[in-house]
């Protein structure tokens, strides 16, 4: 695991710099200067308005006494796709967009229900609880 941290928080930024010096050789400089500025703004924008969005239907559900499981894959989505689209970078745009907006969202939920449902199948992850 410690590995694979390595290899994100590494390779994933040289990456990126070397397809934006690229982009920048096409178009210009100021051209994806302008690009990642604008992607940061536009994703910033878009995360704190799903993040509402999603807040409230987890207070709406919670309210009428459900568990807001789906909503908080949502927001767990909505949270990591902002901070995609406030790092620089073509890949990381990409899939932050992909987290923020809805649609596309479905797709990462249904990854990440899976891996849950795998490993609490196998018994690697265990819920603790407590009954009041």
């Amino acid at each position: 695991m410690l590995f694979r941290l390595i290899l994100l928080f590494t390779v994933t930024p040289v990456v990126e710099l070397l397809l934006l010096l690229e982009l920048a050789k096409i178009t210009s400089v100021w051209s994806t200067i302008g690009l990642v500025l604008v992607t940061g703004v536009l994703g910033a924008y878009l995360a704190k308005s799903q993040g509402r969005l999603i807040i409230t239907k987890i207070r709406m559900e919670m309210n009428e006494g459900r568990m807001p499981g789906d909503q908080l894959l949502n927001g767990l989505c909505v949270l990591v796709g902002g901070a995609l689209l406030l790092t620089p970078g073509i890949i990381t745009d990409i899939l932050g967009f992909t987290l923020v907006i809805p649609g596309s969202r479905e797709i990462f939920k249904g990854i990440v229900k899976r891996i849950i449902s795998k490993r609490l199948q196998d018994g690697s992850i265990n819920i603790h609880y407590r009954r009041w």
